[in-house]
């Protein structure tokens, strides 16, 4: 698409909308922001000077003419706001399509998934520097926009960097043209029902990530997960697949006598791995399928894994008081992502859980507290959840509090896990803060 001189809405500012813009403007697009909270003096200066016009979020304003919408990956599809610009046929895209569509070729690594996006999306970084040195990027949905990593390395007019990148399935509701060279939906689970309408939506929104591949570009399947195989056959995929499972050795990858195979060939022991839980194993075969189709020799794969010690707010171990870890999961945002964290421990447990209320069932949860010693529920949500979860819950107000009742509960040999279930927007800007806090405060204990 030819940008310069075109009308084109940006809705939602944050990160991703800032690097939008920024980038729009190099395009030389007339650019109006819609925003629903004042910006920052820091912003409306750099805003201003790119003669940004700043609007709300009043009806008024979707009802006026533009070219083109750049959607921030925060805005739902639901809106009515979205429902509206809908109506008026007016095309909307999110900055990863905005980035794609005007980049130089590039090599793209598309994650997603419910559970463990983040930690995939970073380890095939990982491998990738070790074989590419400074021709390999991350970014998308794990923390630096598309559209910045294409100013800051100018993408427009430079190709061949192999790029991870994380997608959420909101960057995906909008996606045209993307076409990764591989692309993975790592598992599925129930998530963003408050956003997306229903589950229905929510899975379907994931099979984006493969619908424009085609020819040798590979799509990276889990045979483990009933609702991959689902949707994939609801919604085909026109390109090579390659299997994975940790449950059988009938997959093109699998995990069998503490090692990992791919195409019946040994790859790596379990025991180079540093990472806790099994869901890590399933993180590293699928880095592994998606960095051997990246050219990277398994060599360079296995040291780069092997160096590997983890991500933040995934199961992070923070500290040991008094014979108790205490482990960050802010990540852990959905029941999926909090059973994959139960799972990684043996017994012991004093959960922390809470945060917005998204109203997801907890019924599946219940089975996989065996482990769990105690459950405190915080914020807006951690009444709702903790009753649901357990009879006997212990319920505060803040994190801060949760803490502390935990640090008293806790003996010799116990887990305090921090894995709330859901979002953090009733305290929070996101989970990166709660964590951050959470770490912050049990360092001071």
């Amino acid at each position: 698409m030819e940008y310069t001189n075109k009308k084109v809405l940006v809705i939602g500012l944050a990160r991703s909308g800032m690097a939008a813009i920024k980038l729009l403007n190099k395009l030389g697009a007339q650019i109006t922001l819609s925003e629903r909270k004042e910006p920052s003096k820091e912003e409306i200066e750099i805003l201003e000077s790119m003669n940004v016009e700043i609007t709300n979020q009043e009806m008024s304003v979707f009802e006026r003419d533009f070219d083109l919408v750049v959607k921030n990956p925060g805005v739902p599809p639901v809106s009515p706001i979205v429902k509206r610009l809908n109506e008026r046929n007016i095309p909307i895209i999110t900055e990863i399509e905005l980035a794609y569509d005007v980049s130089k070729p590039q090599h793209y690594i598309a994650i997603t998934g419910t559970n463990g996006k983040t930690t995939t999306t970073t380890i095939v970084y990982e491998i990738l520097k070790q074989a590419y040195k400074d021709k390999a990027l991350v970014g998308g949905n794990i923390g630096t926009p598309l559209c910045e990593l294409v100013l800051q390395y100018n993408l427009l007019e430079n190709e061949g960097y192999y790029i991870s990148l994380e997608i959420s399935n909101h960057q995906l509701v909008d996606i045209i043209n993307f076409r990764p060279e591989v692309s993975t939906i790592i598992n599925l689970g129930p998530d963003h029902l408050e956003t997306m309408g229903s589950l229905h939506n929510y899975y379907k929104s994931k099979t984006e990530v493969y619908r424009n591949q085609k020819d040798d570009d590979l799509f990276i399947m889990n045979i483990d997960d009933e609702l991959v195989k689902e949707y994939s056959a609801k919604y085909p995929i026109n390109c090579k697949i390659e299997t994975f499972s940790l449950e059988t050795d009938k997959a093109y990858a699998y995990l069998k006598d503490n090692y990992i195979y791919v195409d019946n060939k040994k790859i790596l022991s379990t025991d180079d791995i540093k990472v806790v839980g099994k869901h890590n194993i399933q993180n590293i075969v699928v880095s592994i399928l998606a960095c051997q189709k990246a050219g990277v020799s398994n060599e360079d794969i296995v040291t780069a894994i092997s160096n590997f010690k983890g991500v933040e707010h995934r199961i992070e171990f923070v500290k040991e008081i008094n014979g108790v870890k205490y482990y960050n999961d802010s990540k852990g945002t959905n029941t999926d992502a909090t059973i994959t964290a139960l799972k990684a421990f043996d017994k012991g447990i004093i959960l922390l859980v809470g945060g917005y209320e998204k109203g997801l069932d907890m019924s599946e949860m219940r089975k996989y507290l065996k482990p769990v010693k105690k459950v405190i529920g915080f914020g807006v949500a951690g009444k709702r959840i903790a009753s649901d979860l357990v009879n006997d819950p212990i319920i505060v107000t803040t994190l801060d509090e949760a803490i502390n009742e935990a640090y008293s509960l806790a003996t010799d040999g116990d887990v305090v896990l921090l894995s709330p279930t859901t979002s953090s927007y009733d305290q929070y800007s996101g989970y990166e803060e709660r964590g951050r806090h959470f770490k912050k405060l049990v360092n001071s204990l």
